[in-house]
């Protein structure tokens, strides 16, 4: 079987100036997790009124107010958490930081032993293993980092919780928009378009993230399309069943 081919922005020169200045960059913070979250949330939660409201023969009046009540509520809901989400993350590194460097301050030696085990785990021996400890520990903004990425899992990379959270309600409502979109105009077959156009969403949507994974394009596009498909069925049935 043929292997994805890598997308072209992994790709870099390993010429020693190049590598130089590729890590002298300030390291970039993804928002495709933010983007997605709101892009999927919008379009299934939005078309899931159109599917419940419809399975029940709701006026299609109902049906824009029901949808353009979720599209604000909603997405004002999903983007306030997730700025209140990623606002602990990054409280939670400031405090560990914070830790850290008391914990450095305060025991230094039982401090260092720490930075000498995790690098024997890494195959450190010897005096090898005493001269990198020395070098680590000799420049504190360093050992600080290594401990929060060792001990606690986390690294440097801030993400804005203001921007994290204004990503995540733009997506939301723009493609939470695509179901709603047909019955602005009143057409005898607003649902049937409505669901195409929701089809093409989820799948463009799948799409666009197979650029940040492994999945290949038609894999990614399908799977996002099948989960979106079954929260539309539940939402359509529910509809029926309460009507």
């Amino acid at each position: 079987m043929k292997k994805k081919p890598f997308p072209s922005y992994l790709h870099h020169h390993h010429a020693p100036e190049a590598i130089v200045q590729r890590l002298k960059q300030k390291k970039k913070v993804s928002y495709l997790r933010d983007f997605i979250y709101g892009a999927i949330d919008g379009t299934v939660t939005t078309f899931a009124v159109v599917s419940g409201a419809n399975g029940a023969n709701l006026e299609i009046k109902t049906v824009l107010i029901l949808g353009f009540a979720n599209l604000i509520a909603d997405g004002f809901s999903m983007a306030a958490s997730n700025y209140l989400g990623t606002k602990a993350e990054s409280d939670e590194f400031i405090l560990l930081e914070h830790f850290e460097k008391n914990e450095i301050n305060q025991f230094p030696e039982g401090e260092k032993e720490e930075v000498r085990q995790i690098l024997m785990s890494k195959g450190f021996k010897g005096s090898l293993l005493e001269e990198a400890v020395t070098v680590i520990v000799s420049n504190p903004k360093q050992w600080i980092s290594l401990m929060l990425n060792e001990e606690y899992g986390v690294n440097g990379k801030k993400k804005s919780a203001l921007r994290a959270g204004f990503i995540t309600f733009i997506s939301f409502f723009i493609f939470g928009l695509i179901p709603l979109f047909p019955f602005l105009f009143k057409t005898q077959h607003s649902f049937m378009i409505a669901s195409i156009l929701t089809s093409i969403a989820f799948f463009s949507v799948g799409s666009l993230k197979s650029l940040w994974t492994i999945d290949s394009l038609w894999f990614s596009g399908l799977k996002t399309l099948i989960l979106g498909a079954i929260a539309s069925l539940l939402a359509y049935g529910a509809g029926v069943f309460l009507s």
